[in-house]
């Protein structure tokens, strides 16, 4: 999902070769890559003078660069970023750390024990932190529709949607309405609309009322445009950001903190999520400065999206340090996703 889009062909072989090699001893090690390792790593007869002039194209490209305090080279953002496109190899988790938490998934809990679930896991795996959304509220499916007066003017409207889970709105109106005049909108409501989504019920319930307004009372087109009203998405489960603690190259305890705070604000993290929605139904990945957020500049987002229904719901993703084991995080997370998403249509 970054800024730059990587061409395979823009690197030689033995560039790409050598560029893998540095990032993948790099996210190992944690320490600048001399050429000494590399042609031990190599395993090729490159003259010292072939290898030196390679990593001087890597680096004038872009792809590379030279701490001061080392002749060695550390990958970049574009570096890790032309790795993850391009040079990973993918290494699924090993079927042994799989089968508790497909099993915890599988019994009868609620969404957010489910999200909970998921969240622990990926944390657990990764040894990064494991966030998952809530559900988004207008992908989620009306069961049941009921209206509570509470004064004069204020109505609370109880939604019960995916079986068991209840959310609430309170709704000013413009006049008093009787009880049974809710309950007549609440009663058409569930018989034109349960089974559908909330977003769905929202693109039809104001033209179909409107349609039909001539015949129908007028409290039906004031509670029951309100009612399904968009709804935000503003929540998710983060576990073990404890972890970021020692895999973060972050020496001043500002900037520690100030990471630690957007993730209790939230704002910047859903707005980071939002964007991978809209880049598509694939697993993704925002590297360092790629998140236009200088909080997250020393960290990456690996993300997937979950679905239930056929309808996407919020996205599963890691965090953690940039030079993260990417071959080994993605199928993670495109894993947590699948079975998160297997566990709601059982739960539905």
């Amino acid at each position: 999902m970054g800024n730059y889009v990587a061409d395979s062909n823009n690197l030689t072989i033995r560039a790409r070769q050598l560029l893998k090699v540095i990032v993948e001893r790099y996210i190992r090690e944690g320490k600048p890559v001399g050429s000494r390792v590399l042609a031990r790593e190599m395993e090729s007869e490159l003259s010292p003078a072939t290898l030196r002039n390679t990593i001087a194209d890597l680096e004038n490209m872009g792809f590379l660069t030279a701490p001061h305090t080392s002749a060695g080279r550390v990958p970049t953002v574009l570096g890790y970023r032309y790795f993850v496109d391009h040079l990973m190899i993918l290494q699924p988790p090993q079927g042994s750390e799989l089968p508790d938490w497909h099993t915890q998934c599988a019994t009868d809990q609620s969404i957010d024990e489910l999200v909970a679930a998921t969240s622990t896991w990926l944390s657990d795996v990764t040894h990064f932190a494991g966030l998952v959304m809530v559900p988004r509220p207008d992908a989620l499916t009306l069961r049941h529709v009921a209206f509570m007066p509470l004064s004069e003017r204020r109505i609370l409207t109880i939604l019960v949607v995916n079986d068991r889970e209840v959310r609430h709105r309170i709704i000013d109106t413009e006049r008093v309405y009787k009880r049974a005049e809710l309950d007549k909108a609440a009663q058409y409501l569930n018989d034109a609309y349960a089974g559908q989504t909330l977003e769905a019920i929202r693109a039809q319930i104001t033209q179909e009322m409107h349609a039909d307004r001539q015949s129908m009372d007028s409290a039906l087109v004031a509670i029951g445009s309100r009612a399904f009203a968009p709804m935000a998405a503003d929540d998710y489960v983060l576990m073990g950001k404890e972890n970021l603690l020692s895999c973060l190259d972050i020496e001043r305890r500002e900037e520690l903190q100030r990471l630690f705070e957007a993730f209790n604000r939230k704002r910047d993290i859903l707005h980071l999520l939002e964007r991978f929605l809209a880049a598509g139904e694939h697993t993704q990945a925002v590297i360092g400065s790629e998140s236009g957020c200088i909080i997250f500049e020393q960290c990456s987002i690996v993300a997937a999206p979950y679905a239930a229904a056929g309808q996407v719901l919020g996205m599963v993703a890691v965090i953690g340090p940039t030079r993260m084991p990417y071959e080994k995080v993605f199928p993670v997370v495109e894993l947590a996703a699948t079975f998160l998403g297997t566990a709601l249509n059982h739960h539905e």
